[in-house]
């Protein structure tokens, strides 16, 4: 261990599937990830602090709950490489943590996390020592690095609501409490089991407020074709998953001469009837997150990061790359907001009128906005095709994208379903086969894109209708089957509130997770029904037939 320089192995894409020791795949530096992890840290003790203090009958304001999840948020894979920005984080949830122990009415027995000032001289070496391999245990270090990372994909999803004014004080209290008993020592394997299984029920509350909060802003998708071409005017291509930042992107871009693109997880924005009014909003811009060094350099104008899926830029774009909110890339230009949210992107749209138009890279059209209530209204056509045969099965396939050849999987998967099977997906993972010719069944396309991933919520929802329609007692019963790929901590929360409404034998790749000790995945396949793998024709015959 202390021969290593960091570790890490909270991806999927982690070194040889065992962690990250010198340099992250994902291209932060040890200084970075060991200051993430201190950030971690003191986010822990400042949570064991909050949650006292609510203990003792105290409430804890909406300013520390966003503080903490942006906290987490900063540490998901590819969000903020900034090691300043990281530091500044430390120092000021170290300020925080002195101001709640004095709130603390009993002080006996807080951890260290808790209680212990570190300054900013003493970041670097104090990093080193609480990081992932601090819990000697392996099993209890595995449940910890589970629940953290579903902690962290759940605060990404919260920080999204809370954008649109949406907050849920029971969410931001689990979440804290969590944090909070990743410390404690006293907590048994059983106890942790049990504490990961809560991270997903509330993971589907955090899910379900994000969608309130979607939905009443921008109303509910609709069934859209989305342009994949381009137009001559100037581009600023947005990504990430923050809706909020692209409604002010777009207010402020009206009347410009400037359109607007999305990219990757930004594309299901199109679905939104709100949107559509804006007529600078031009189309969808290339594929997944991790093709971006190529179609970030060919788009010509500024892009805008609104949340984690940054790859470490090439110099050729590198001063056209802004970032706002969770993230940060040292030398690109930050985005805040001011104290009321607002956001001024005045600097991205000159930068935009002095470039060329994007170069087009890709043709065509193509459907998503298959969110629970445009499935609802199709209920009775889908419910006919399953009864007639038409749909023999449905395959949920959401989660993430990635770089890795293992997959090209997915794609190979989806072409060689049989026709009488229809894709369920959200997520960037749909960028493998969501512009693959799958054709329809009955006016049914094969793939129904709901969305982000955290739109695995309708997918959810969709599920649980269809329980209902067919009168059956189970979810497991319904003709669903799930291959879900995953890569960030965003997925973990989404496996975790699947297991959480009772959905099993979810299949997962391309690998299983690194954090998952061989006890802890004996626990996931007895009780669940987890597995990995293998290659396409042998698990097609086993989950299809």
């Amino acid at each position: 261990m202390q021969d290593q320089k960091m570790f890490c192995y909270q991806c999927q894409e982690t070194a040889r599937c065992q962690g990250c020791t010198v340099r992250g795949v994902c291209g932060k530096t040890p200084e970075v990830a060991n200051m993430q992890d201190l950030l971690i840290y003191s986010t822990k003790g400042l949570s064991v602090l909050t949650t006292a203090v609510r203990n003792q009958g105290g409430d804890v304001p909406k300013t520390v709950n966003h503080f903490v999840t942006i906290n987490l948020f900063m540490t998901i894979t590819n969000a903020n490489f900034d090691l300043e920005a990281l530091e500044n984080r430390v120092e000021q949830t170290e300020t925080l943590k002195a101001q709640w122990l004095q709130k603390v009415d009993n002080q006996e027995g807080l951890p260290a996390a808790a209680t212990e000032s570190i300054s900013r001289d003493q970041f670097a070496e104090k990093a080193k020592t609480v990081g992932v391999l601090a819990t000697e245990n392996e099993d209890i270090r595995s449940l910890r690095e589970l629940i953290t990372y579903g902690l962290k994909g759940l605060s990404a999803y919260t920080k999204h609501a809370n954008a649109l004014l949406k907050d849920d004080e029971d969410v931001d209290a689990f979440i804290q409490r969590a944090l909070a008993a990743t410390l404690d020592d006293s907590l048994s394997v059983d106890d942790l089991v049990a504490l990961t299984l809560e991270t997903g029920k509330y993971g589907v509350q955090g899910m379900a407020d994000l969608d309130a909060a979607n939905t009443g802003a921008y109303g509910n998708p609709e069934i859209t074709e989305v342009d994949l071409g381009v137009r001559n005017n100037p581009g600023i291509l947005i990504s990430g998953h923050d809706l909020k930042d692209l409604e002010m992107l777009l207010e402020q871009t009206k009347g410009t001469g400037v359109d607007v693109y999305t990219h990757s997880e930004m594309l299901p924005a199109h679905y939104y009837p709100f949107f559509k009014k804006y007529d600078n909003f031009a189309g969808n811009y290339g594929n997944a997150w991790w093709q971006q060094t190529t179609e970030f350099e060919s788009f010509n104008g500024p892009i805008l990061m609104t949340t984690n899926c940054i790859v470490p830029p090439k110099d050729s774009y590198k001063g056209r790359l802004f970032t706002t909110g969770a993230t940060g890339y040292p030398g690109c230009a930050h985005i805040d907001a001011d104290e009321n949210g607002h956001k001024d992107f005045s600097a991205i749209i000159e930068l935009a009128k002095a470039c060329l138009a994007p170069t087009e890279i890709e043709t065509g059209k193509i459907v998503g906005g298959f969110a629970h209530e445009q499935v609802f209204a199709l209920a009775d056509q889908v419910v006919d095709a399953v009864k007639s045969g038409a749909i023999r099965k449905f395959i949920v396939m959401a989660g993430c994208d990635g770089r890795m050849k293992s997959r090209s999987y997915y794609k190979e998967f989806a072409e060689k379903l049989p026709n009488d099977t229809v894709i369920l997906t959200a997520g960037c993972a749909k960028y493998k086969y969501n512009k693959l010719n799958l054709g329809d069944i009955g006016g049914i396309p094969r793939v129904l894109d709901a969305g982000q991933c955290n739109d695995s919520y309708s997918l959810a929802l969709i599920a649980l209708k269809l329980k209902e329609i067919f009168g059956l007692d189970d979810v497991n019963d319904l003709p669903i089957v799930y291959n879900i790929a995953w890569y960030e901590q965003k997925a973990v929360i989404v496996l975790l509130a699947l297991l959480s409404l009772g959905v099993k034998n979810i299949h997962l790749g391309p690998t299983l997770p690194a954090f998952l000790s061989p006890n802890v995945t004996n626990v996931l396949v007895d009780q669940f029904g987890i597995g990995g793998i293998t290659n396409v024709d042998d698990d097609l015959a086993s989950m299809v037939g």
